[in-house]
């Protein structure tokens, strides 16, 4: 089968073009978002000191990055923080357990969010949250990259699944060994998103505090 060189080429950059000015309208939404973030944002998170390590073993640490509802207030795809956080406690709190939230602020990496998150678990479970999207559920005695599963590509995670994510997570709590959560796969997510995505993490990384406590958080929804 012959195929015409200058035709393929066509075809090629037709696509490049495509995904290059969708990333761009992304971060010229994102920049515009931003301004705004203030008005859209839909829940509060009151610190309340530095966190400890807790003793209930039906709790799980839900450990939110640095600029999650502060600097940054919904995910890259648009759902706000609060919502997010509401269908993770709700899949937690349908299991019979007990969702905590804490903010790490020594890192903006998601698997080192997540497992600081379970340290801190009286049921040694924790989930990572990052302001994007991207999520973890993670086991205390695994190693920081090592996890129970992981949801690398927001841009794909609907409210359905963050409450699916909070299920789970509490599942692994309760000594279960659920099946992991469906996860949708769409290969042209990483060239749609990856610029957005990576402006999205400098400017958490920005609030990141290398030495800084961990910080328990009051949630109060809007």
């Amino acid at each position: 089968m012959h195929i015409d060189e200058k035709v393929l080429r066509g075809i090629i950059e037709d696509i490049v073009k495509k995904y290059t000015n969708a990333s761009t309208d992304l971060i010229s939404n994102a920049k515009s978002a931003s301004d705004n973030e203030e008005k859209s944002r839909d829940v509060d998170l009151i610190e309340k000191g530095v966190a400890q390590k807790g003793t209930r073993k039906d709790e799980v640490v839900i450990a939110v990055a640095a600029a999650f509802g502060k600097y940054q207030v919904k995910t890259m795809t648009g759902i706000p923080h609060g919502e997010v956080l509401k269908e993770i406690m709700a899949g937690i709190e349908e299991e019979g357990l007990v969702p905590r939230v804490v903010r790490i602020l020594r890192t903006s990496d998601v698997s080192i969010l997540a497992n600081d998150g379970a340290k801190l678990s009286g049921s040694g479970i924790g989930i990572g949250l990052q302001s994007k999207g991207t999520t973890v559920i993670h086991q205390k005695d695994l190693f920081p990259l090592t996890n129970l599963e992981l949801f690398p590509q927001a841009p794909l995670l609907e409210r359905k699944h963050y409450r699916m994510i909070g299920k789970n997570a509490a599942k692994y709590a309760k000594g279960e060994s659920p099946k992991p959560v469906p996860q949708l796969n769409d290969q042209m997510v990483r060239p749609k998103y990856q610029a957005i995505a990576a402006m999205l993490h400098i400017k958490e990384t920005k609030h990141v505090r290398f030495n800084a406590k961990p910080v328990d958080l009051e949630v109060s929804f809007r």
